[in-house]
């Protein structure tokens, strides 16, 4: 089950990091958001994409998109999106649950510059009803080759 290979990854790798189960769906940004109590932006999305053929894992502040221009320059290509069937077998997590901890296969994680601003963000833990809370450096520390810049924020309301 993913969220256990989440739980054992965890433990294994950065035992202090809490994971939170808020009794609530946290499947997409807005219902993760609403669960935790946080700002849309504070939810860390996990993007599963191929990129000239080459599957990897984008993961960026939940009110960000991904900019085409901007993620053919950071990532050396066109991002396409992987479907709900692909992405489960890459990451082992289904979608609304996807975060980069406790992956199925070897796969390369970048994570967005667009949660630097934050310091903690909560990504999903292997399942649509949990998350956990960690500073995006520390994140970044744990499974990321490294920074992008891929995505663009929403204007400012």
């Amino acid at each position: 089950m993913a969220h256990d290979d989440v739980l054992r990854w965890l433990a294994a790798h950065a035992p202090d990091v809490p994971v939170i189960v808020p009794g609530a769906s946290t499947a997409t940004v807005a219902e993760a958001a609403a669960a935790l109590g946080v700002e849309p932006g504070r939810i860390a999305k996990t993007l599963a994409m191929r990129v000239n053929g080459e599957v990897l894992l984008l993961v960026t502040r939940g009110d960000a998109r991904l900019d085409n221009k901007k993620a053919r320059d950071s990532l050396g290509g066109k991002p396409r999106m992987m479907d709900a069937e692909e992405t489960l077998a890459v990451t082992g997590h289904p979608v609304g649950g996807v975060c980069p901890f406790g992956l199925a296969t070897n796969v390369p994680v970048w994570v967005d510059v667009s949660l630097q601003g934050f310091p903690t963000v909560f990504p999903a833990a292997g399942c649509r009803e949990s998350s956990v809370e960690i500073a995006p450096q520390r994140m970044a520390a744990l499974v990321a080759r490294g920074w992008v810049d891929a995505c663009v924020l929403p204007p400012p309301v």
